[in-house]
C-alpha cells in the first residue's frame, strides 16, 4: 500500500469542537494528545471514574449544531467558535458554567442539559472503550460523497488521522495489521460504527446528508474508518508516508 497522512484532527472537548494540526507526537497506549481530554456530562449521566459510553455526554448525534464548533488550544486555554455564537475562551475545568451558558442556545431544549465538565481518563473518552486513534480514508469519503450526491467535509466523521492514496474501503482490510506513520506504529483494531452526528454539516450545524442511509444502501453497513492503538510512539506530520510495518 502507498498512502500519506493528509489531515490530523483532534477534539479537545468530546463532541464540541474540532482542531486541525500539522504535526503531533503520539505515545504508546494513549490517544492523540488532548483529543477528547474533556467531555460535557449531561444531566443524569453516569459520573463514575474511567471511560464512559457516549450516551452520557453532549454530542453531535443529539445536538447537530455542536458539529459546527471549531476549537483551538493555546496552553491551558481552549478557544471555541460557532457561526451562531460569539467566540468563547475557557480554561477547564474552571469555566464550566461559562461553557454551559454558551452551549445552551445551540443545544436542543428537549435534550438533557449539561451538568458537569469532566476530565477524561488516560485512555481518553472516544466512543471506543480503549485508548484509540481514529484513522480514516479520503478515498472512502469521496465514494460516500458520490453516493450521497454532495461533497462531505471530513469533520463530519471526527477522525484523527486521514490517509490519502488508499483504495476506497481499503482501511477495513488493515484490521489486525500495523501501520507505520512517521516515527509511530499503530495497530488497526476494528471498524468504527457511525451515528447521526455525521449527517450534520460542520459549517452550519444542520443535518443535510443522509450518510447512514447511504452507507447502508451502498455497502450494507454503517461503518466508516477504523480504530487503532498506538504501539510505538513518535512524531507524525502532514505528508508522512503510511506503510505496513
Amino acid at each position: 500500500m502507498q498512502a500519506r497522512l493528509a489531515h490530523i484532527w483532534r477534539h479537545p472537548i468530546k463532541g464540541i469542537g474540532a482542531e486541525p494540526l500539522e504535526r503531533v507526537s503520539l505515545s504508546p497506549g494513549r490517544p492523540l494528545p488532548l483529543d477528547r481530554a474533556w467531555a460535557v456530562l449531561e444531566d443524569g449521566g453516569e459520573s463514575g471514574p474511567g471511560w464512559r459510553s457516549c450516551r452520557n455526554f453532549l454530542r453531535g448525534a443529539k445536538g447537530p449544531s455542536l458539529m459546527a464548533i471549531t476549537a483551538r488550544v493555546e496552553g491551558e486555554t481552549i478557544h471555541l467558535s460557532h457561526p451562531d455564537r460569539p467566540d468563547l475562551s475557557i480554561a477547564p475545568p474552571h469555566d464550566a458554567d461559562a461553557l454551559f451558558d454558551w452551549l445552551r442556545p445551540i443545544y436542543p431544549a428537549d435534550r438533557r442539559p449539561p451538568a458537569a465538565l469532566v476530565q477524561s481518563p488516560p485512555e481518553g473518552m472516544s466512543d471506543a472503550p480503549f485508548a484509540s486513534v481514529a484513522i480514516l480514508n479520503l478515498s472512502s469519503l469521496r465514494a460516500l460523497s458520490q453516493k450521497v450526491g454532495q461533497p462531505l467535509d471530513p469533520r463530519r466523521f471526527r477522525g484523527n488521522l486521514w490517509l490519502d492514496g488508499l483504495a476506497p474501503w481499503e482501511e477495513f482490510d488493515l484490521v489486525g495489521k500495523t501501520l507505520a506513520i512517521g516515527d509511530a506504529r499503530l495497530e488497526i483494531v476494528e471498524p468504527i460504527g457511525r451515528c447521526r452526528a455525521t449527517e450534520a454539516n460542520p459549517d452550519t450545524g444542520r443535518r443535510d446528508a443522509a450518510t447512514l442511509q447511504a452507507l447502508e444502501e451502498g455497502w450494507g453497513h454503517t461503518e466508516f474508518g477504523v480504530y487503532a492503538t498506538v504501539q510505538t510512539g513518535g512524531d507524525i506530520a502532514l505528508g508522512d508516508e503510511a506503510t505496513l510495518a
